[in-house]
């Protein structure tokens, strides 16, 4: 890849923080599906290990482009906010937010990279496209649990 194309003192914070939070994701996710409870937890259970070992894919994935373009990764994650209230609904609106923060990075990353690098440019889009569809799918989760 021609460094001409991409600035990457642009480009490497904000894979580094990409990185740091999808690793923010497995703990986070991880955390979820040990303290849901209640009838539907099973699924739920499940649903939230999956979301913590994409988490993990999706950190290694920053962390080999970030160091491939000679940037070094941080080593910890992005912070993770709780409000300790293990609702359901609660859960799921925090994992929400979390996800749309994600968005807010890949769309940032796909910015700076459009068309200055196709694969870049492409990994932007891929990443963003599954981080909607995971909100669109909690969502539909939190439809069974809002009040109202």
């Amino acid at each position: 890849m021609d460094d001409t194309f991409i600035d990457t003192s642009d480009i490497n914070p904000v894979l580094n923080e990409v990185m740091l939070a999808e690793l923010a994701g497995v703990v986070r996710y991880t955390h979820y599906s040990l303290v849901i409870t209640g009838p539907n937890r099973l699924p739920l259970v499940a649903f939230m290990q999956e979301q913590a070992d994409e988490s993990l894919v999706h950190a290694r994935q920053a962390g080999e482009i970030l160091t491939g373009l000679g940037g070094h990764p941080t080593q910890g994650i992005g912070a993770i906010e709780e409000s300790h209230d293990h609702t359901i609904e609660n859960i799921l609106r925090e994992s929400i937010a979390h996800e749309r923060r994600a968005l807010a990075l890949y769309r940032e990353l796909l910015s700076l990279s459009e068309n200055r690098s196709v694969y870049l440019e492409e990994y932007a889009r891929t990443q963003i496209g599954q981080e909607e569809l995971h909100v669109i799918e909690m969502n539909k989760l939190l439809r069974d649990y809002t009040i109202g």
